[in-house]
């Protein structure tokens, strides 16, 4: 059972680590997509994993750093955090598996748009978790109603019937469908192209945003649950960002 903490940390992070970690990540993200990843090839997966295997490794030394910097506290929910993520984010695998074989991704731009939908993933995440945070410290209230709504996903997972998912019902994908003109064919890894002298989005553009919506409904579920462990905005949002990336 995850104990929520009412308690203030025991920790300070200073403003430099906010700016080092935030460095870092956006650096390896650049360097995974136009260094490693530049060309558009078909992830084997022998190289999915090595890739995925690197990138828990940095996650679970990441609470190293943490401890050494903070204490031994901030590394634990660190820790916590991460593992809470990361057993959550199983579900988000398979929805984007889904996604891809409905618009009939092609396997080799797969990596490229999915690592797209990460940096937009990082900034909502982000904003999510910095208002969660900000509310439970104003509204004591806010813990009972976190608590509650935790129990309520739990019964909801338990009690769902049908693990049927249908891209093309999802209310986002016929907004964007109606508001932005979109091409028929896939133009290489381009998010928008010029068909005929006007500009369309292509199907990853619509992929890319489905990505993105998936991510933010999952994050209603995983976000409260690692606020329940912390309120430090810094250990909730970094736990939460090495767990997505790996």
């Amino acid at each position: 059972m995850i104990a929520v903490s009412t308690q203030a940390e025991s920790f300070v992070v200073p403003g430099w680590l906010w700016v080092a970690f935030l460095l870092g990540i956006t650096v390896m993200l650049l360097a995974d997509l136009f260094l490693i990843h530049n060309d558009a090839h078909e992830v084997t997966i022998r190289e999915a994993a090595i890739t995925s295997a690197i990138w828990v490794a940095i996650g679970l030394s990441f609470s190293l750093v943490l401890w050494a910097i903070l204490d031994g506290s901030a590394a634990t929910e660190y820790l916590t955090g991460y593992v809470i993520e990361k057993s959550l984010s199983v579900d988000n695998v398979f929805v984007w598996a889904v996604v891809f074989q409905y618009f009939a991704v092609p396997p080799k731009y797969q990596h490229r748009v999915l690592y797209w939908g990460i940096f937009g993933a990082l900034g909502l995440r982000a904003m999510f978790i910095f208002i969660g945070a900000t509310a439970l410290e104003s509204l004591d209230w806010m813990t009972f109603l976190l608590g509650g709504f935790l129990i309520f996903t739990a019964v909801k997972v338990v009690m769902q019937e049908s693990d049927e998912i249908h891209p093309e019902r999802n209310p986002v994908l016929k907004l964007v469908r109606r508001l932005v003109p979109v091409s028929a064919e896939y133009h290489g890894q381009k998010l928008f192209a010029r068909v005929d002298g006007a500009r369309f989005a292509t199907p990853l553009f619509v992929v890319l945003i489905m990505i993105e919506v998936t991510d933010l409904v999952f994050a209603v579920d995983s976000v409260p649950a690692i606020l329940a462990v912390s309120r430090d905005r810094f250990v909730v949002f970094s736990s939460n960002a090495m767990a997505i990336l790996g």
